[in-house]
This record gives C-alpha cells, structure tokens and sequence, in this order.
C-alpha cells in the first residue's frame, strides 16, 4: 500500500511538472514571440553587442508590440530576446554603457537582464 502512494504522488508531481512547463512553454517563453517588421538598431559602445528592435503587429483584436532581440558580434551573432513589451510601436534605444542598455525608459543590464511584460506585476 506505501509502495502505491509512492507511486501516485511520484506520478502526480510528474504530472503537475510537465503541465506547468507546457503553460509556461505555451504562454512565456521569449524564444516564440513573433518575429515581426525590423524597425531600428543600436551597437553597444564597444562593438560587443547590437539590439535590433521588431514591431509586431498582433491583428484586429491586439495591439503592437516591441521585440527586442539582442545580437551577440563576437559570438557568430547569435541572438537572444531580452525585451517584449505591448501596446508600443516605436523603440528608443540608448546605451549608457558597454553592457547597460534602455529600452523604452526600461534599463537593462545585458546580457543576463530581460523585460517582459507578461512577468510584470
């Protein structure tokens, strides 16, 4: 009888594990936004990185949104999303430093920093 509640609680948080990485999967992961229309770019003082910023248009029923996608140069340019924000069409990119850049008045220190509108409270 312990080996069967074993079992069943095994199983169950199994369960709940794979539901919740599929929400989130579903519903949160930066690498499924859109891809959207290429808007502007800047380069970091130093060359190291350049964010690209997308404007994508979400249909009748939702408004634009800012994609920022941050492009690593010495790295073969491989990219990584660090910015998604709705309800905007246009992006202000300024970096203040060779790693700290402002998106839309939201600082972000690259290449570990995201912003995600979905995640804010």
């Amino acid at each position: 009888m312990k080996r069967l509640i074993k079992w069943l609680i095994i199983v169950s948080l199994l369960f709940i594990a794979l539901v919740g990485y599929g929400v989130y999967w579903a519903f949160f992961d930066m690498n499924r936004l859109p891809t959207g229309e290429f808007l502007t770019e800047e380069t970091s003082p130093d060359g190291k990185y350049t964010l690209k910023a997308y404007v994508t248009n979400g249909g009748a029923t939702t408004s634009y949104s800012i994609r920022g996608e941050l492009v690593f140069n010495e790295r073969n340019n491989k990219t990584k999303n660090i910015y998604w924000n709705y309800r905007e069409d246009s992006a202000n990119i300024t970096w203040t430093d060779n790693d700290t850049v402002v998106i839309n008045g939201h600082k972000l220190d690259v290449p570990n920093e995201k912003f995600d509108f979905r995640n804010e409270s």
